[in-house]
């Protein structure tokens, strides 16, 4: 059975030390309006850049195998939370904006693309909340 691995290390306050098995480290904190620290990441940006850059290995491979000429991807993830009565919070959805620019390809080809990256995204299909895909597709001829 694959694993992913990771560790972190309290640094004091709101502040972490984050080390993961591929050999990425970085500091982590709260977000600053819950006592944390700007300019590094917190698990709330490192849970919609899962999404995203999962989302995006997976668009890429799907791309591979349908042969499609794509010339450029960005995408912008927005996660958004609910708060609950409980005071506990969520992540309700995240909401993918691809931009895709294709050269000599149709809608569709595309579009099963976005359906092959979305189905087989690990991390969008281990979340509870919804993910929606909104692209905005360009072909060139």
């Amino acid at each position: 059975m694959l694993s992913y691995k990771t560790q972190v290390i309290w640094k004091g306050e709101h502040r972490g030390y984050l080390i993961c098995s591929n050999g990425t480290e970085m500091d982590f904190s709260a977000p600053p309006a819950l006592h944390g620290h700007p300019g590094v990441m917190t698990p709330e940006d490192a849970f919609v850049a899962a999404v995203n850059t999962c989302f995006h290995m997976m668009f890429i491979w799907a791309v591979e195998r349908l042969r499609l000429n794509l010339v450029s991807y960005e995408c912008e993830a927005e996660g958004f939370v609910e708060d609950r009565l409980d005071k506990t919070s969520i992540f309700n959805k995240v909401v993918l904006r691809p931009r895709i620019l294709v050269n000599g390809a149709k809608m569709e080809q595309i579009n099963k693309a976005l359906t092959l990256a979305r189905k087989y995204s690990l991390v969008a299909e281990s979340i509870k909340g919804d993910v929606i895909i909104q692209p905005e597709i360009r072909i060139e001829s």
